[in-house]
């Protein structure tokens, strides 16, 4: 796997693509307004992405009907030395249709535990916490 960045400003807006292609836009959040998504945010949106393709393709091959998704990523970072890295996430997952709450549950616990490389990359050093809202009632 490989991305590129390309330098697209005289500060710190950068334009990222894969394989794919798509461009994502990365930039400095200390300069406002900011066009792009800090490097930080993207690791939030890696997790909550990696995730939600992983609950949905399980309840999916479950035939669980999935009428909304809506995820939720909150990280809190620490301070070591110079950097803020993260110490901790939590993922809240809010799901709507006809959906199996032990059914939902597992898919998640699935996709945390077994699934989704980005979380599994993070593990050692970051404690990823989620729950789950299922049609408006918290069921984990």
């Amino acid at each position: 796997m490989k991305v590129s960045l390309n330098r697209i400003n005289d500060n710190y807006l950068f334009e990222a693509k894969s394989a794919s292609g798509v461009p994502v836009l990365i930039d400095n959040k200390t300069d406002e307004p900011s066009k792009g998504a800090s490097p930080m945010e993207l690791l939030l949106m890696g997790v909550g992405g990696c995730s939600a393709i992983d609950v949905v393709m399980i309840l999916k091959k479950q035939r669980q009907e999935i009428t909304s998704y809506k995820m939720e990523v909150e990280g809190q970072r620490k301070e070591v030395r110079d950097a803020k890295p993260f110490e901790s996430m939590h993922v809240t997952l809010y799901l709507g249709g006809k959906i199996d709450e032990a059914k939902a549950i597992r898919a998640a616990q699935l996709s945390f535990e077994k699934y989704c490389s980005v979380s599994i990359t993070l593990e050692a050093s970051v404690k990823i916490t989620y729950s789950i809202v299922l049609n408006g009632k918290e069921i984990k």
